[in-house]
């Protein structure tokens, strides 16, 4: 008898219809572009949303490397040394906090 109702309870939202126009806001992230735009967009753009790099704030050169850092050793990203040095660059340059630390 459980094992009914969960199969009941799983499949009624299945038959769940809304009669009107949906719309899901879009969100656009003020991207500039520059210098090293190429490297983040191979890079970083491919997991996950500029608007995780914008929601970070302004920060220093040092808070963008460990980020850059933290992509390639925790989350594997495969980026070379180079590529490391123009996302960091990029992300300073248009998003930083004109500190170096």
């Amino acid at each position: 008898m459980k094992r009914i109702i969960i199969a009941v309870l799983m499949t009624v939202p299945l038959f769940a219809q809304v009669s009107e126009k949906i719309e899901v806001p879009f969100v656009a992230f003020p991207i500039k572009m520059g210098t090293g735009f190429d490297a983040v967009q191979a890079n970083c753009l491919t997991c996950h949303s500029f608007g995780y790099i914008i929601n970070q704030g302004r920060q220093s050169k040092a808070f963008w490397r460990e980020k850059v850092d933290k992509m390639i050793i925790h989350f594997k990203a495969p980026m070379d040394e180079a590529a490391a040095v123009a996302v960091t660059n990029y992300l300073y340059d248009y998003y930083g906090n004109d500190k170096l630390k």
